[in-house]
């Protein structure tokens, strides 16, 4: 079934914590330390004014009474970056993450999913 915005009832969503990190940097080596762990992850990327969000949704499992809390870690980027894949290389002294569409032999690739605009339950982001 496909949803979209107005057959989304607001209380049937509560809104994720927001988990902003300082660099887009951060973001890649989360979704690459979960990929190299074999869990099945990608980037959201939305447009929020002239910025570009890219996130990733994720659940902090067992807090206290709940059953898990819902996080969407996320970097606010200055300027639109087209690509299909968040790429991140490691070596000794130096780390490198990029945008491109393609993998490259090396490198830790994440799909990224571009949403023409940011999903309901993330309507704090632009405040």
């Amino acid at each position: 079934m496909v949803h979209d915005e107005k057959s989304m009832k607001e209380d049937e969503l509560k809104a994720p914590i927001l988990m902003k990190v300082k660099a887009l940097e951060d973001i890649a080596r989360f979704v690459a330390s979960a990929a190299a762990m074999g869990q099945p992850i990608y980037l959201l990327s939305f447009p929020l004014g002239e910025k570009q969000v890219f996130g990733l949704l994720a659940v902090y499992h067992d807090y206290y009474d709940y059953y898990g809390v819902p996080l969407f870690y996320y970097h606010l980027n200055e300027k639109m970056l087209e690509g299909k894949y968040l790429l991140l290389k490691t070596e000794e002294t130096k780390e490198t993450v990029t945008v491109g569409d393609g993998v490259k032999p090396g490198w830790v690739a994440v799909p990224i999913i571009h949403l023409e605009k940011h999903p309901p339950f993330l309507e704090d982001l632009k405040k």
